[in-house]
């Protein structure tokens, strides 16, 4: 197989376009899936497009939908998830793939029409092992309105050009992610111990090996953020405990970025301990929630009124839900460093 068009700059029609394998780990999905997959089957790329859905044991009909939309169409393919994890569930999907292109696409994501073509091009052009590009966070609810302008606000996620936008270049990790198989039979897959994160996890090892990963900001996918308050705390609550399991397993690998949130949880809670014999010490998360409400009216100027009003409530559970997860994040979940993920089965 060509691994990519003669050049880059080549007309679409003299181009050799490889084959892409699209992998998407699905769990309760009954939803959006029909969707997702319509949008990528629909994909103006000139190459092969198939799909393997790896379909864990859902609460809903989605295995049901998945089963149907194999059946209506010969380019999906469903493979089992029995355990019902994420890196799991990917790398089931990649040992039943045939294509030396591979892209993950959520059961819940969205794909612009462009989106394959631009990251074959961008491989192309960069040498790459990985390009990804935007998680485009959009609401209905006013609740979702308000996480999905937290989660592209620096006060919400940092500077995290996936989350906040940016210039092409190399980066840490991206949304998503199209790679080149042959890197991810180098690194041996996605790392299964790693429940969340594992997408950061993997990328980091990819660039370890000398890979590269690149951020495309012309990939912009949109995704629907988690519709309650309870929802978006469990989220970014696993959020910071796997973190936390990254940068124990990896040394060198967290921030000061990934520090402050369970640095600010740390002293708003030391200021109400203390409070009752100093009450001086309520100024601590006294001043917290006056920053976020200064921080709210800052980013959420284009907000509906109702929007606006939970934006607030949306910042502070990000900040907490992430700091106390990567506080209380227990030793016993660390992989030992010398320890490596089996390769995916072929």
């Amino acid at each position: 197989m060509k691994q990519f068009p003669d050049s880059p700059h080549a007309p679409a029609e003299t181009r050799a376009w490889p084959p892409i394998s699209v992998i998407m780990p699905v769990l309760n999905e009954e939803r959006h899936l029909h969707e997702a997959v319509e949008q990528v089957l629909a994909q103006h790329y000139p190459g092969e497009i198939e799909v393997v859905l790896a379909v864990g044991p859902s609460q809903d009909r989605t295995q049901e939908v998945a089963d149907a939309i194999a059946a209506a169409d010969p380019r999906v393919t469903v493979v089992p998830n029995p355990t019902g994890r994420t890196p799991n569930a990917l790398n089931a999907a990649i040992a039943a793939s045939r294509s030396g292109i591979i892209a993950r696409v959520d059961g819940h994501a969205m794909l612009p029409p462009d989106y394959l073509r631009i990251a074959v091009e961008t491989l192309a052009e960069t040498g790459a092992d990985n390009v990804g590009g935007i998680m485009a966070a959009e609401g209905v609810t006013p609740f979702e309105q308000a996480v999905a302008c937290a989660m592209t606000s620096k006060i919400g996620v940092g500077a995290a050009a996936f989350h906040v936008g940016g210039t092409p270049g190399p980066a840490d990790t991206v949304y998503l992610g199209v790679f080149r198989r042959s890197a991810l039979d180098r690194v041996g897959g996605y790392d299964e111990h790693f429940q969340r994160a594992q997408d950061w996890e993997m990328n980091h090892r990819i660039r370890q090996s000398g890979g590269l990963v690149w951020f495309q900001p012309r990939m912009r996918v949109s995704y629907r953020p988690r519709p309650t308050v309870k929802a978006l705390a469990k989220q970014y609550f696993h959020y910071g405990r796997w973190r936390r399991v990254v940068a124990r397993t990896h040394e060198g690998t967290i921030n000061l970025r990934y520090l402050a949130p369970p640095a600010a949880v740390l002293a708003m809670l030391l200021g109400l301990v203390v409070s009752p014999f100093f009450p001086l010490g309520l100024v601590i998360p006294g001043g917290y929630a006056l920053a976020i409400v200064a921080g709210s009216a800052l980013t959420g100027g284009g907000l509906p009124t109702a929007a606006l009003l939970r934006l607030p409530i949306v910042y502070a559970t990000m900040h907490c839900s992430w700091g106390w997860g990567f506080l209380t994040s227990p030793r016993k979940l660390a992989r030992p460093p010398k320890s490596s993920p089996a390769p995916p089965p072929r």
